[in-house]
């Protein structure tokens, strides 16, 4: 897939033509939205569907809160390909991190949707950084990174780490890891990132990388230990873990946002309903809360803040799947 150059002009003129032709239209708000997520209940992006829906009710562009379908499978693509499919009536958006935007064009042969012809941006929702946990798996001693590769160096058959789903950014940020160091450390994907702690905290499963608000109820209940972040500062949910750049891996300093979509053609004074009510509902306290709870803050912004952010990272993202050498066929 080339990259997108005019996408966000195109944006621009949706939602020109949008304005002029089909506010009227759609000057009601929907009786019901639903949210689509690609992964399992309990993860960040059902904590920010549920969240954020919750606070949808009773604004402008819904009369009633949102429901979730956690809609998993095929590294999260059926969850976009639902949304692709369906009405553009505002009804039905996507959540989902960006990787799947941003990233999966560039590993994908045969990719079901266009990231930027047959979705439209809504909203930035939440912004989070990854984490590398280990279980009891992995000794004690092992508290650094540079600790955990020297294991996995000494123990080959048990190098591995788990990531929510194959070509996801927390597949990449392990690949990463093992390129730079030259370890051998073989992915695992899963189908969301609770599926993965579960086999961490079990012992049949060294480590994995996910967004690191995942980790905290076991990191602070002492199932698994968080040995990095990934941002560019220490989190704030876990200060006392040093980031990936402090321990020696600039290139490892990577964030993340959550962001809603909704099929492409849907009328402009609908998207910018939508937006008005997210913008809203992550000013509240308590979706703030929830949020911190899982290690995210909340974001916002317009839909041309998002289109924009997602050009960057298509950009950005390119250059590395091609450094690390990773395809995958379906």
């Amino acid at each position: 897939m080339s990259t997108r150059r005019h996408f966000i002009q195109a944006t621009a003129a949706t939602t020109l033509l949008g304005s002029l032709g089909l506010q009227s239209a759609h000057s009601q708000n929907l009786e019901q939205v639903k949210i689509v997520n690609g992964f399992p209940a309990g993860g960040s992006a059902d904590v920010t569907s549920r969240r954020i829906g919750e606070k949808l009710g009773g604004s402008a562009y819904t009369k009633n809160a949102a429901v979730v379908e956690n809609k998993t499978g095929a590294a999260g693509r059926i969850a976009v390909e639902t949304v692709k499919n369906a009405a553009p009536d505002g009804a039905t958006l996507l959540l989902t991190p960006y990787s799947m935007m941003s990233i999966y064009p560039h590993i994908y042969k045969q990719l079901s949707y266009d990231p930027f012809k047959d979705l439209t941006p809504v909203c930035m929702a939440s912004l989070l950084t990854h984490g590398l946990a280990v279980g009891p798996m992995v000794p004690a001693s092992v508290k650094t990174v540079k600790d955990f590769l020297a294991w996995a160096k000494a123990n080959p058959k048990d190098a591995n780490y788990g990531s929510p789903a194959a070509g996801s950014t927390p597949h990449f940020l392990g690949a990463l890891l093992g390129l730079e160091s030259g370890v051998d450390l073989k992915h695992v994907p899963y189908r969301g990132s609770i599926p993965g702690i579960t086999d961490v905290i079990g012992g049949q499963l060294a480590s994995m990388v996910t967004p690191h608000g995942d980790f905290l109820p076991n990191h602070r209940a002492g199932k698994l230990r968080i040995i990095a972040t990934s941002g560019k500062t220490r989190s704030p949910f876990v200060p006392e873990v040093p980031t990936f750049a402090e321990q020696g891996f600039s290139d490892l300093v990577v964030e993340e946002w959550f962001g809603f979509y909704a099929p492409a053609k849907t009328p402009a004074a609908v998207v910018a309903s939508a937006n008005t009510a997210i913008n809203a509902a992550l000013k509240e306290k308590t979706v703030i809360d929830s949020l911190a709870l899982s290690g995210m803050v909340p974001m916002g912004g317009s839909a041309d803040d998002m289109a924009k952010s997602m050009q960057h990272y298509f950009e950005f993202w390119g250059p590395i799947v091609k450094k690390i050498g990773f395809t995958a066929e379906s």
